[in-house]
């Protein structure tokens, strides 16, 4: 084995033996003959090792000159420009290149970006030497030569459009279409320079997830004009990076738009019974008490809001707080909700809450939905076994496990669950309740809005379903004599 065979063997830089005796050749003559051809292949090695990252994630706008194989995923439109000083336009071209580490936007100028335009396609593969810097939409890489390397195999899939599964970081040109969970209002906020920018935010989820989609100047007016259950396609975004999440950004170049159908969402939920301090996690439920907005002065001079709802599932019920204008949310007993993204934290008497805060979002739920997420996250198990008699802690299910000792965070702030005696009935006494399913099985729990009730019936009831019952108090539970199912709250 000759001396630049050998070199070339210890190199580790993913470029064919061939392009590498280019390399070396063109060496030799740049050298003037001061190098001959195995000094020239240790220069080459050299640079090619400095300067070839191991993927595009590696790339960085603090190196001068980077060098890396990628796979083109998406060529842009060749644009024009006119330039401060001289009379003849400029042209540029973007394309997305990507590799199993993550995506990249490559620019192409003058004479590349024309003929990129006739000669370059989606799934070609490239080796890019260029200069990156901070783009528009994160790091960017200014092009200074480009190989193509037909036999080269990067596995990254080149796509049109991309679920929630598919985003990583780096992505640009995202078209991904999905339903809206849920919007918040546009925030104004100084820049850096003095200027006034606007932001408003989206959650968005499909079949493989949700992803939050953040709304810049001009864009963020958008998410006043979307309601949850509206189907939308966001063009032209960019995914970046927030507290360990991906995010979707839309900027000026982006848009989000009406699409006709709908498109399929399902939720996961933490069942509420393995729920644990300092989790961050999705809970979904039906409402069983909705409390008052409170107002509040924060240290700072300022006014905060907050409404306490108590949330629950087939595994047991929470408290949950919801800060700012989730205190406004129409959200009341009977109705079913996901909300995502909340801190378990210390509640009251040693209990657990859960704190829907600035990330947090309300989903609202159809009939059945809340059910079927817990179900989902628990593996498919059905935990409406466990209200079925007993808690598994030799305590019976239904409002005895709820109240009667003053531990229920929900009766402090001011919510009844003091049995629902519709008029102070007694023991043996015929009487008549007409409330919201909060909790399935048998005994069932009613709830109207003021007080709940424990019911003993074998009617398959559902949650949220608005229930009529009369017959005989007995022990602090109704029997069911006579029952009516109306329509869901």
């Amino acid at each position: 084995m000759g001396a630049i065979e050998e070199i070339y063997a210890d190199l580790e830089a993913e470029v064919s033996e061939s392009k590498f005796r280019e390399a070396v050749e063109a060496k030799v003559e740049q050298m003037g003959g001061l190098a001959d051809e195995e000094t020239a292949a240790m220069l080459v090695a050299h640079e090619l090792r400095d300067e070839e990252v191991a993927g595009v994630a590696d790339v960085d706008p603090g190196m001068e000159e980077v060098k890396f194989l990628a796979k083109v995923t998406s060529v842009g439109d060749l644009r024009t420009f006119e330039r401060d000083e001289e009379d003849e336009e400029g042209r540029v071209l973007n394309a997305e290149v990507a590799d199993e580490t993550g995506s990249i936007r490559v620019t192409f100028w003058e004479e590349q970006a024309a003929s990129a335009v006739e000669e370059l396609t989606a799934g070609d593969v490239l080796r890019v030497a260029g200069r990156p810097q901070e783009g528009y939409s994160g790091v960017e890489v200014s092009v200074d030569r480009v190989e193509p390397e037909p036999d080269a195999d990067i596995e990254v899939a080149v796509k049109d459009a991309y679920d929630v599964a598919d985003l990583r970081m780096g992505l640009s040109d995202v078209a991904l279409r999905g339903r809206v969970l849920g919007t918040e209002e546009a925030r104004t906020f100084e820049r850096d320079d003095g200027s006034e920018g606007r932001v408003a935010n989206l959650l968005l989820g499909d079949e493989t997830g949700r992803v939050r989609v953040t709304l810049w100047d001009e864009r963020a007016d958008r998410a006043a004009e979307l309601a949850a259950g509206d189907a939308v396609e966001v063009v032209d975004g960019y995914v970046r990076e927030r507290d360990d999440r991906l995010e979707l950004h839309v900027g000026s170049r982006g848009a989000v738009e009406d699409v006709d159908g709908e498109v399929a969402y399902e939720p996961e939920a933490t069942p509420i019974e393995d729920l644990e301090l300092d989790d961050e996690a999705d809970i979904a439920g039906v409402v069983r008490s909705a409390d008052p907005k409170r107002t509040f002065d924060r240290d700072d001079g300022s006014e905060g809001q907050v409404r306490n709802v108590r949330l629950q599932d087939d595994t047991g019920d929470i408290r949950v707080a919801l800060w700012g204008e989730k205190a406004d949310a129409d959200v009341g007993p009977g109705d079913e909700l996901l909300v995502t993204d909340v801190e378990i934290q210390d509640g009251w008497q040693d209990d657990i809450e859960a704190s829907a805060g600035w990330q947090a979002t309300l989903v609202p739920l159809g009939d059945g939905e809340a059910r079927d997420a817990g179900r989902e996250a628990s593996g498919g198990s059905d935990a409406a076994a466990a209200s079925d008699g007993d808690t598994g802690d030799g305590q019976a299910a239904g409002l005895d496990a709820f109240a009667g000792d003053g531990s229920d965070a929900a009766s402090d702030e001011g919510a009844s669950s003091d049995g629902g005696d519709d008029a102070a009935a007694e023991d043996g006494e015929e009487t008549t309740f007409t409330g919201v399913v909060v909790q399935a099985g048998s005994p069932a729990i009613l709830d109207d809005g003021e007080r709940t009730v424990s019911v003993e019936t074998d009617a398959d009831l559902s949650l949220g379903e608005e229930v009529t019952v009369t017959g005989m108090l007995r022990d602090g539970r109704l029997d069911a004599e006579e029952l009516s199912v109306g329509e869901r709250a």
